[in-house]
């Protein structure tokens, strides 16, 4: 945003950033012609999701002038994403300064919607973005795009019928769809689910929650607390625990020591985002084995929020092997032959990445390629999490495991967490995200051209719009000018 922009908008209110906005989407064409030869009663792109990813990838793709879309979310409008669900941190762990969602609008980032509400005083004064203001902004960005999202709708099953993809739904007017081209724009557990270790598979179901479940904190006042793992919403979920009262919060880590090092952040680079997924399979493979193996470290904020209370305990080397319930309790047996006796158990551990448990898929999930149908790693470089992540082509689509199998998954699109492994931090992660969709925005509409080139062929032959009309010029013979040539 230049500083012309932003002193036009500061403190301005929302109207005038609006308007500004407007003006520049006219300015450059929005949105782009639409050029896809309509079939009738086909979508040309469903996407599934309706929060960050999902609303990104619709205005790259109207800005590219593919119209006849569908973005669906099961979520009520206004809790889509994790947000204001189980994301309990404090503020983003993304500087304020990131443009984001933005697809290159220096109106639409999250800098011109704060600073024309709240000035540049405000804004100088503000470290991280707070969750709450963050899905403020998504709301707005929904609103002031009149994105058609339709709330209350799940995908249940995807099924190919001839070239295209039928979408079976649940919470819309119609039983199913049919779609050419779908879009899974969704989030972190985007191809997996909850990661729920076997330790709690006997454990009854009221002793524990993961850490993305609806959890009842006010439930945990004076009961002691014990939250597995120590990654960001490990701690986020300590610190509601405790700010709940909580009797006493203990985490128990596997690790020996607390992970202080945000790898990925000391290389993220437009470099990076571009040339990552043209590296051979061993470069990405290190690249993303080495920042799972030393883990993103808990914002330093967020650590902070749970350090300060005298009843909140870090402890080390502690790997849990059993949870048995016991009088009303929960014995944790560790690996090392110790125990702790807990009233609750949170569970932060994170996503597993597994096409598998994606419902949507139905059996066809078994003909998804992985990283680990495709390539082996050096002993010294393991990684079974990693392995399980889908072996994407380089426009976002799915593989199939045999060919032939399901050719149809290459009609599927992961912008979402899952394409991290095959294509990098672009479908997901703030800073990378514009330029995913960019990317994503150009495979889909080169695919949709391939596949209309006939059609678009005899346009060309059909179309008959002179240029010119004839009076531009008067036809003259050769020897008439050479002889006025001769005279002159």
């Amino acid at each position: 945003m230049t500083n012309e922009t932003a002193s036009m908008i500061d403190g301005r209110g929302l109207p005038a950033l609006e308007a500004r906005l407007r003006e520049d989407l006219k300015f450059l064409c929005w949105p782009g012609k639409d050029w896809v030869p309509a079939r009738d009663g086909v979508t040309d792109v469903v996407i599934i999701g309706g929060g960050m990813c999902g609303m990104l990838a619709w205005l790259a793709l109207k800005t590219g002038g593919i119209h006849n879309m569908r973005v669906l979310d099961r979520s009520p409008q206004g809790l889509e994403g994790p947000w204001l669900t189980y994301a309990r941190m404090e503020t983003l762990r993304s500087p304020k300064e990131l443009t984001g969602p933005a697809y290159g609008h220096g109106a639409l980032t999250f800098q011109a919607w704060f600073r024309a509400q709240f000035g540049t005083e405000a804004w100088e004064e503000l470290d991280k973005i707070p969750r709450p203001m963050w899905m403020d902004y998504l709301k707005w960005y929904r609103e002031v795009l009149d994105i058609p999202t339709e709330n209350g709708v799940s995908v249940d099953l995807v099924e190919p019928e001839g070239d295209l993809l039928r979408l079976h739904l649940s919470g819309a007017a119609e039983a199913s769809i049919l779609t050419r081209k779908l879009v899974f724009a969704t989030g972190r557990e985007g191809t997996g689910q909850p990661n729920i270790p076997d330790f709690v598979a006997d454990l009854p179901r009221k002793y524990w929650a993961h850490s993305a479940d609806e959890i009842d904190f006010a439930a945990l006042k004076d009961k002691r607390v014990a939250v597995i793992g120590v990654g960001a919403s490990a701690v986020d979920n300590s610190a509601e625990a405790l700010e709940h009262g909580a009797a006493e919060v203990r985490h128990l880590i596997r690790r020996k020591e607390m992970p202080t090092i945000n790898k990925m952040m000391g290389i993220g680079s437009y470099g990076f985002t571009a040339g990552y997924a043209n590296l051979s399979d061993a470069w990405r493979w290190r690249f993303m084995q080495y920042s799972f193996a030393t883990q993103t470290p808990p914002p330093h904020g967020s650590t902070k929020r749970v350090s300060r209370h005298d009843n909140a305990y870090f402890h080390f080397g502690k790997a849990v092997e059993s949870t048995v319930e016991t009088d009303g309790a929960v014995q944790i047996g560790f690996t090392d032959g110790s125990s702790y006796e807990a009233d609750f158990v949170i569970l932060g551990t994170g996503f597993s990445i597994d096409p598998m448990s994606r419902t949507e898929f139905g059996e066809a999930a078994g003909d998804i390629l992985l990283w680990e149908d495709v390539y082996t790693p050096p002993e010294d470089e393991p990684s079974r999490d990693l392995g399980r992540f889908p072996y994407l082509n380089d426009d976002f689509t799915f593989r199939e495991k045999v060919p032939g199998t399901a050719p149809w998954l290459s009609n599927v699109y992961c912008f979402n967490y899952g394409a991290s492994a095959s294509l990098g931090k672009v479908s997901g992660d703030i800073p990378g995200i514009s330029d995913g969709a960019s990317w994503l925005t150009r495979a889909i509409a080169a695919t949709l051209y391939a596949e209309d080139v006939e059609t678009h062929w005899q346009g060309m032959l059909d179309y008959a719009k002179p240029e010119l009309d004839g009076s531009e010029w008067e036809p003259s013979e050769l020897g008439d000018a050479q002889k006025r040539g001769k005279v002159a």
